[in-house]
């Protein structure tokens, strides 16, 4: 879609886990190496570092680009949910395929031709 992204963010005990500094999420390192007090305090490793990071990462090269630094690129929040068995996974993964489709209904498309159901 042009104004939001769908993944799937596996999360599995048996690979090792980036920490918040490897993607960048909010660490820092200072002169003495240590890691400087981030504004926001994100477990590391977890799904909402993670989510920093990237958007962290994606706004950065979307800035370069475009020649914006410092533009915001992303909504302040996410949505998520837990896929807790095989035919949940199908059906996210069929609705992440189908989404485009439906751009044409979306309000925020300038040249939409209906109206979404949601």
């Amino acid at each position: 879609m042009p104004n939001h992204i769908h993944c799937i963010v596996w999360i599995s005990a048996d690979e090792p886990v980036r920490t918040h500094a490897d993607v960048g999420a909010h660490g820092r390192i200072g002169a003495h190496s240590r890691a400087l007090q981030p504004s926001l305090q994100r477990a590391p490793r977890s799904l909402a570092s993670f989510v920093a990071g990237f958007k962290s990462i994606v706004t950065k090269r979307i800035n370069q680009r475009r020649g914006t630094p410092g533009v915001p690129v992303w909504q302040r929040n996410y949505y998520e949910h837990i896929v807790r068995d095989a035919a949940a996974l199908d059906r996210i993964r069929r609705y992440i395929a189908e989404n485009p489709l439906s751009w044409h209904l979306d309000r925020e498309n300038p040249h939409r031709t209906g109206e979404d159901d949601v």
